[in-house]
């Protein structure tokens, strides 16, 4: 009995240990697939680096490891960057939006991973369906508030765009001389068509753009009070990135507003345009200020990189 226990005993010791083993030798394997994939990729050696990255995916197909997510990541930038070079393989393409999508499934806030998928789709011509993701995530509760936002701010700027296109026609907008000066006078399109549009797109991008503005944190406003020598390198990152999504909507809300302001013009009220134009002066003077913090931040980074350049430069000598 005793002999028997302990050969049970020493069976599953051996199991642990061998499993242990081979977890730590795949550990090692994906570790130097993935350096030399990056390598590879960095060299432009696209196949070679996709066949080592698909290694270590299949080492880690579920991505349940730091190994397994990068590899999932790095194969999707490939495979990309292989259909980048060469525009007729589709093929490739394809299997990028699927790479993508893995990665994606893994962690809904790789925001890198997600602007890259939603515009290959666009450059494959599914135009409606990067449109859908983009919709998907801006009301999706698991993404960041400031990636929802983002992607408000791109669908307010597809709306935007269609309004511009009418109110910005020659037709349209027209140069005329008012106190000795020349400026804009808008009339309505002669199309009641292109005027609806105009109108609707107007409305719906002014819709858009204040979804995203109300994910907006308190931080970004406060931004410009803050120490920025009293940041670390990655602090200042953070706040710049989340500075320029803002800044990006409030410039489209601005935008938005003088769109309304034009259609208020082609009507012939003279105090919307007005009240509009009021609104929009106010947006605009908010992106202004977050632009400037944006400014003074790359400016706080050069700073440091100079001084850093200027130390390593001195220890040479």
């Amino acid at each position: 009995m005793r002999s028997s226990r302990l050969a049970i005993i020493v069976l599953i010791a051996f199991t642990i240990l061998t499993g242990a083993n081979c977890s730590y030798y795949n550990q090692i394997v994906a570790r130097k697939n993935l350096v030399d994939g990056a390598t590879a990729y960095k060299e432009r050696k696209f196949a070679e680096a996709e066949q080592l990255f698909r290694k270590t995916v299949e080492i880690d197909p579920k991505a349940e490891t730091m190994e397994g997510k990068t590899a999932q990541l790095f194969l999707a930038r490939t495979l990309h960057s292989q259909y980048i070079s060469d525009r007729k393989n589709n093929a490739k393409a394809e299997e990028a939006v699927q790479a993508y999508d893995k990665v994606l499934a893994t962690d809904v806030n790789d925001q890198g991973s997600f602007k890259a998928l939603a515009s290959l789709m666009d450059t494959l011509g599914r135009k409606d369906e990067s449109l859908q993701r983009i919709n998907e995530r801006a009301n999706n509760a698991n993404v960041k508030p400031e990636y929802r936002a983002e992607a408000y701010t791109s669908l307010a700027a597809r709306q935007y765009s269609c309004a511009n296109e009418i109110s910005d026609a020659p037709a349209v907008k027209k140069t005329v001389k008012k106190d000795g000066k020349d400026v804009y006078e808008y009339t309505k399109p002669e199309n009641p068509d292109d005027f609806a549009r105009l109108k609707t797109c107007a409305d719906e991008g002014l819709k858009l753009i204040e979804q995203a503005i109300v994910l907006e944190p308190a931080e970004v406003q406060q931004a410009k009070d803050v120490d920025l020598k009293s940041l670390t390198p990655q602090q200042i990152d953070a706040k710049s990135e989340l500075g320029r999504i803002f800044s990006s909507a409030w410039s489209y809300k601005a935008n938005l507003l003088y769109q309304k302001m034009r259609i208020a013009e082609m009507d012939g009220n003279t105090a919307e345009k007005d009240s509009f134009k009021t609104e929009g002066d106010k947006a605009r003077a908010v992106f202004t200020g977050l632009n400037e913090v944006e400014k003074n931040m790359t400016a706080e980074k050069d700073a440091r990189k100079k001084i850093e350049d200027e130390k390593k430069a001195s220890n040479k000598k």
